[in-house]
């Protein structure tokens, strides 16, 4: 590259220049231009100089394409061309164009297009801007089909998933249908038995419709509805929920608070059923009884939620797979408790984490971003080169 002195030299260098020497320099400069205008032609990204009239005072091939600048774009305002952004506020009272200001924005022509816009003030050029524009929609595009796709084979899952688990209470209940309508048409009638045969129908009716709701939880994303929440109460009515569960496996129930807990932004009706699926999952992993401590604390940052169960635990084959729909250690599960969990958990912003020891404990942790953090700020750095 050139020195940083370059350009001065030849002005400086113009005042006594006869007439051959001037056309040297001349010519010189232009092939300059001629190459920083071929570098910035060849990049993708797009590239705007303006001043602090807010005119154009420079533009690349990338940045006419994308903003669709005519070729008498020089002088041109550039709100002409980005409408909606405050151009008043990137700038200070004196017209000197702000630091670093970076945001999104939507163009409709040429194309309709999402940019990421970089605006940058050039030091020593009075006070001009450089602004570097990098083109986001391809990519936004890919990342929602990814997303769809996922979703899409998520649905796909619990579908045949669903279609399976309905397969055994339908044709049970088929079975003692059957029986009933023979015992009906036939010449007497055991009203004990047909009693029985209702009562076992209506068991699958049931079983099937708590299916169809596992379903309906798993595949519905309804965005929570953010307010302030104290945690406390949320628990103690999940805990209140599965007492008759808690009480029957004799399990002992610790809670552990500290004094003064903040709020956090959450959906009560999702957070509590994602502490009642939590919960339910710890109590069936301690089938001959054991020990659930739910502990709730907090720092500057976050507010965290532990359930801690001292039951079978989880082995390290199956904690990866464990929000996963229909991955389940356990016959009598649906494989969807803890993939319901994950999605209202990151819906919410917060962090899961779940810390496991086959044959010991689980430790399910739960981590609210806090609306309130505190500003932490960075020690003075030490002279001399001092650590």
């Amino acid at each position: 590259m050139f020195s940083e002195s370059f350009f001065e030299k030849i002005i400086g260098n113009i005042e006594t220049a006869d007439k051959t020497n001037l056309q040297v320099l001349m010519q010189r400069m232009a092939r300059e231009r001629s190459f920083f205008q071929l570098v910035f032609n060849a990049v993708k990204e797009g590239i705007i100089v303006i001043g602090a009239d807010r005119r154009i005072q420079y533009a690349n091939h990338a940045a006419q394409g994308l903003v669709g600048l005519p070729e008498s774009y020089d002088g041109s305002d550039i709100r002409r061309y980005f409408r909606g952004l405050d151009w008043k506020g990137m700038q200070s009272a004196d017209g000197s164009w702000k630091k670093n200001i970076l945001c999104e924005i939507e163009i409709l022509y040429p194309v309709r297009r999402l940019l990421l816009l970089y605006l940058v003030p050039l030091e020593g050029s009075g006070d001009s801007a450089t602004i570097i524009l990098h083109d986001l929609t391809e990519s936004r595009s890919k990342t929602q089909e990814t997303i769809e796709s996922e979703k899409m084979h998520m649905i796909s899952l619990l579908a045949a998933g669903v279609a399976h688990e309905i397969g055994n209470p339908l044709n049970s209940l088929h079975i003692h249908l059957q029986l009933l309508k023979r015992m009906i048409s036939g010449e007497s009638l055991d009203r004990e038995k047909a009693a029985e045969l209702v009562e076992v129908a209506g068991s699958e009716v049931e079983r099937l419709d708590k299916i169809i709701v596992r379903f309906l939880d798993a595949v519905k994303s309804v965005k929570p509805n953010l307010v302030k929440l104290d945690i406390k109460p949320l628990i103690v009515d999940t805990l209140t929920s599965l007492r008759h569960e808690i009480e029957n496996k004799k399990i002992d129930v610790k809670c552990i608070w500290e004094e003064g807990l903040p709020t956090v932004q959450g959906d009560e009706l999702q957070l509590k059923q994602a502490f009642y699926n939590i919960v339910k999952n710890s109590v069936q992993a301690m089938q001959d009884g054991g020990r659930l401590d739910i502990d709730c604390a907090a720092n500057d940052d976050s507010l965290t939620v532990s359930f801690a169960d001292d039951g079978k635990g989880i082995s390290a084959e199956d904690l990866p797979h464990v929000v996963e729909p229909y991955y389940t250690t356990r016959d009598e599960g649906s494989g969807l408790g803890m993939m319901i969990v994950e999605r209202i958990i990151r819906e919410h912003g917060a962090e899961l984490l779940i810390d496991s020891e086959p044959g010991m404990r689980t430790v399910v942790s739960i981590s609210f971003p806090l609306s309130t953090r505190k500003v932490r700020l960075l020690p003075p750095p030490q002279e001399n080169g001092g650590k």
